[in-house]
């Protein structure tokens, strides 16, 4: 799949802006602040229904306005679609397809999918875990568009769970607020298993290819990994002993990779989460707050035998946060073997972060990408192994004449 046409109106710095791509490598050059990200990050947007920069849309619109459009032309194979994505100011943003009627914007989740590398990424290892949370979500979200929802339904419990919490922790906790609190465990449940099983399955097949990802990057000397670490897992039985034990521990302390998460079903999980909930329930009132549940769940990253966040060199961070990109990179490629489509590399402003090696090695292995798009203040940050087309981009939009 490749994004043959993009065309935007009042996003960001763009009151109108048209450019047109084509597959293989194309390199958006500019000084900075002129613009690039903005086009980059709208791609990006198409296709998670979120900013790597902001965390709220208002940002995205150009100042003044009341909405921006983002539209894209696909190409996959012989098939063409035309997405159509209206974000506004105080309602709900909508979508086209094929300028159909308007639909959710969720709706278009899935359709373009890319893999975006930007300066931002640093926070995947240096930030905290809700940095992780949202890359595994957002994966989640681009590789099955269900999970949209889940964590959509997710949030919406959380948010009113907390508010019967906050409630009962400000005055006398009444047989009603036990009654309602039993009502709201049981959505939460049901919609935390969902979402903790798909997060659970997903970083299982992340793993290897982020091994891979680093020794391709690096020198190989150090393994990379991940563990996903659930607020389940600090949950005792009634005889004090834990729940479910992480991979790597025991009962004993000796054996390994006994008893984890991965081994249930949604179900038995949203069962674990009743029981988790019911031991919380005094801490919870106290606190005002819902303390267990996938919103406090971590993905810690792994570099040789220590976490990478704290121990990690600035060099071998960059390296992990790029090899997580390349690692979701490799699980839609995973998919494309099913049915799916590759997805469209994004390298924002990436290459002016890297020494020569990573430049070069990270070029290496997305060179051959069925489409690359990448930005650069100059020329001389480009690796000559990302030989493609140039398009220079000029204050308020592109020089046709510099392409």
């Amino acid at each position: 799949m490749y994004l043959e046409h993009l065309s935007l109106t009042d996003f960001r710095s763009y009151a109108q802006v048209d450019l047109a791509l084509g597959p293989g490598v194309t390199v958006l050059v500019g000084y900075n602040g002129i613009g690039k990200t903005n086009l980059m990050e709208a791609i990006g947007y198409l296709a998670t229904l979120s900013s790597h920069r902001v965390s709220s849309d208002a940002p995205l619109l150009r100042f003044g306005t009341e909405r921006a459009l983002v539209r894209a032309r696909l190409v996959r194979g012989e098939q063409i679609t035309v997405l159509e994505l209206e974000i506004n100011a105080g309602r709900a943003n909508r979508g086209r397809i094929n300028r159909s009627n308007p639909v959710r914007a969720r709706d278009l989740l899935g359709i373009c999918q890319t893999v975006l590398f930007a300066p931002e990424d640093l926070a995947l290892v240096k930030g905290d875990p809700s940095n992780r949370r949202r890359f595994l979500d957002e994966l989640l979200a681009s590789l099955v568009p269900h999970h949209a929802a889940t964590r959509s339904d997710y949030d919406r419990v959380l948010k009113q769970r907390n508010a019967l919490l906050k409630s009962a922790r400000a005055g006398k906790f009444t047989p009603a607020h036990e009654a309602t609190l039993d009502v709201w465990d049981q959505h939460m449940a049901k919609a935390g298993a969902e979402l903790l099983h798909a997060r659970l399955e997903l970083v299982e097949r992340l793993r290897p290819h982020l091994g891979r990802a680093y020794a391709e990057l690096t020198d190989a000397s150090k393994p990379a990994d991940a563990v996903y670490r659930s607020s389940l897992q600090n949950q005792m039985d009634d005889d004090g002993a834990p729940l479910v034990r992480a991979p790597g521990t025991s009962a004993g302390g000796a054996s390994p990779d006994v008893e984890d998460l991965r081994q249930f079903s949604v179900e038995e999980l949203a069962d674990r989460y009743i029981k988790a909930f019911a031991d919380s329930r005094r801490k919870e009132i106290e606190r005002g707050i819902s303390l267990v549940g996938p919103h406090r769940d971590e993905l810690e990253l792994i570099l040789g035998q220590a976490p990478a966040k704290g121990y990690a060199s600035h060099g071998e961070t960059w390296s992990m946060c790029l090899s997580l990109r390349l690692a979701s990179y490799y699980v839609m490629l995973d998919d494309t073997r099913t049915g799916g489509s590759a997805p469209i590399l994004i390298l924002d402003d990436v290459f002016a972060e890297l020494d020569v090696q990573r430049r070069r090695k990270l070029a290496a292995i997305v060179s051959g990408a069925e489409q690359v798009l990448v930005t650069a203040a100059v020329d001389a940050d480009i690796p000559e192994e990302l030989s493609g087309r140039r398009v220079k981009v000029i204050p308020g939009g592109i020089d046709e004449q510099g392409q």
